[in-house]
């Protein structure tokens, strides 16, 4: 019997957070192949400084599993196929597992078309979307994908939520260090409204709405009224919208809206794309990251560079975790 913590932080070696992981996930059903893929994915989201979609998420993700909205022996089935377009169905697989499968899928394509272009439907939450652009920057290519999600932002001009915060990633490939845009359509994720919510701090901007309509920096009342504010006012509006457009002229599946009257976030709709990238313009690439990071070198850094640095000090520090979250999984 493990004993109880406090909720506060504590250092986990990354190999014994990936060993838990997995032993919770044979528990539940999952094989011993897909167990040890989820398990270290929810490892490295955490080891990667993205608590909210690693440990902080885990037992979430048990839950959903133990109520069938997950169903961990599922694989996905091709439906259609053109050329370098391919549309596939989730079967509620682990949302991990059909995502590292559609953007596999996605950069076979790409390396026979020059790209490649994956959707899904009937799928589940993919975590930390940023990992699928990861794993296109290490295979070589350029990657984008997207997903739809369950209503919690308001558009602009209304009072409830009535679009996804459907995050979108791009990465670029780069030898001294992948660049990796990981980002929300709200202007802080549910998550880290959550991880400001432990803390007991309010957001440094207005991140939402509370309950009255009013624009807050409490993440407590934001995350109550599920009424994230969209990035850029109307032009974050307008992107979420589109975005679940997309995913909905491409794959068939469901809707912000459908997976909203559903009342939980379960056969979501995503797109994967692998894009080969073009020879000889790394020198190009370096031009816009040092123009950028002129006069403020320490101020400024271009997307994926801090995660970066998070990961080498995990690994040699141990990963924080919440003592709590930890201790709940130490007991399942």
């Amino acid at each position: 019997m493990y004993r109880i913590f406090k909720e506060k932080d504590m250092n986990v070696d990354f190999l014994i957070l990936r060993e838990e992981f997995r032993r919770v996930l044979l528990k539940v059903g999952f094989e011993e192949a897909r167990a040890e893929l989820c398990a270290r994915i929810f490892a490295e989201n955490s080891r990667d400084g993205v608590h909210t979609h690693g440990l902080n998420r885990f037992p979430s993700f048990v839950r959903a599993v133990q109520d069938g909205l997950v169903v961990p022996s599922a694989e996905p089935e091709r439906l259609t196929a053109m050329a370098a377009l391919e549309n596939w169905e989730g079967n509620l697989a682990p949302g991990i597992y059909n995502a590292i499968h559609c953007m596999d899928r996605a950069i076979e394509l790409a390396g026979e078309y020059g790209i490649g272009c994956v959707s899904i439907r009937n799928t589940n939450h993919w975590m930390r979307g940023g990992t699928y652009g990861w794993q296109a920057a290490e295979a070589g290519y350029l990657g984008i994908c997207f997903t739809n999600t369950i209503a919690n932002v308001t558009p602009w001009g209304g009072s409830e939520p009535r679009l996804g915060n459907n995050p979108m990633v791009i990465a670029v490939p780069r030898a001294e260090g992948h660049i990796v845009l990981d980002m929300a359509i709200s202007q802080y994720s549910f998550g880290k409204m959550q991880e400001y919510k432990f803390r007991n701090e309010a957001l440094p901007f207005a991140g939402g709405y509370d309950a009255e309509g009013n624009l807050s920096q409490d993440p407590g009342k934001i995350i109550a009224s599920q009424r994230a504010l969209p990035i850029g006012y109307w032009k974050g509006s307008g992107l979420s919208m589109l975005i679940d457009i997309l995913l909905t002229s491409l794959s068939g599946g469901r809707t912000t809206a459908d997976i909203t009257k559903g009342g939980a976030e379960s056969g979501v709709s995503q797109c994967f794309i692998a894009i080969k990238p073009g020879s000889g313009n790394e020198a190009l690439i370096e031009q816009i990251i040092e123009f950028t990071k002129s006069g403020h070198q320490d101020a400024v850094r271009y997307p994926g560079e801090s995660t970066l640095a998070k990961r080498n000090t995990h690994l040699k520090e141990g990963i924080p975790v919440n003592e709590k979250i930890w201790n709940d999984v130490l007991n399942m």
